[in-house]
This record gives C-alpha cells, sequence and structure tokens, in this order.
C-alpha cells in the first residue's frame, strides 16, 4: 500500500527512508504492509500517521499495481490523502524517517533527474500527474 499526501496548497509530502537493503536513502512516499485481514485504506491512514506525521481528511483510491509479477504477487494499493492534519509521526522502533513537503512539479523533476529512484513512488507519482493534467 502507497500513500501520496497532498496539502492544501499541492505540496507532496516525501519520505526521506534509510534503506538498509541497499545502504541508502531514499525519496519516497509513504508505504506499508497489509497486515492479515487489514483493509487496504485502514492500512493506508495507519501507515500515513505513521510515517509522516499527517492524518487525512480523505483518503481515495488512485490506482494499484503488482511490483514485480514475474517473481512475487505483491499488489500494491494507491490512495491520494488530502485535507492533511498534522499528529506527530509514530514511527516503529528502528525507523529513521524524515519528512519534507515539496511541490508537485519539484518532485516530478526530482523523478526525471534520478534522485527519486523508487519504483513505487516514480508509478504513483507518473499516474497522480498524468491524470490530473489531463494527459
Amino acid at each position: 500500500m502507497v500513500v501520496l499526501p497532498v496539502t492544501d496548497d499541492g505540496r507532496i509530502l516525501l519520505i526521506r527512508n534509510d534503506r538498509f537493503a541497499i545502504g541508502q536513502t531514499l525519496w519516497e512516499l509513504c508505504a506499508g504492509t497489509l497486515e492479515p485481514g487489514e483493509e487496504p485504506a485502514r492500512c493506508a491512514a495507519r501507515e500515513l500517521v505513521e510515517e509522516t506525521g499527517y492524518r487525512a481528511a480523505s483518503l481515495d483510491p488512485l490506482c494499484g499495481f503488482y511490483t514485480c509479477p514475474g517473481f512475487c504477487t505483491e499488489y500494491l494499493h494507491c490512495f491520494l490523502a488530502a485535507g492533511l492534519e498534522h499528529v506527530g509521526q509514530s514511527l516503529d522502533e528502528g525507523e529513521k524517517i524524515e519528512v519534507e513537503a515539496l511541490p508537485a512539479p519539484r518532485v516530478m523533476e526530482m523523478i526525471r533527474s534520478g534522485q527519486v529512484r523508487d519504483a513505487k513512488t516514480i508509478a504513483t507519482m507518473l499516474y497522480w500527474w498524468t491524470f490530473r493534467h489531463g494527459r
């Protein structure tokens, strides 16, 4: 599950997430794993607060996709979060996540320049950007 949080003034909340598997810190949208029996929207709301410290007034389905269907069954449900209210992060032990609100065109430039290298973030942003601008 992945969440695209958009502030009232159109900025995107991105996180800087330490990824130990690759030994790098990546720019990403917040995301998480569904607990057994958990509804995707509930997971999205939970992860949004945990990782960004914001609660959404609205959480709407945006798109979904298989991450690597050649060797796994992972399916990501993507949500658009709006009406954001800061309530404070609730990170899991060992997580080190920084939040930054960036203008959407800046995020798109970061994708073009290779600064954003996380596939779920790229796919979700491109989907949202394309349909937001009617292309």
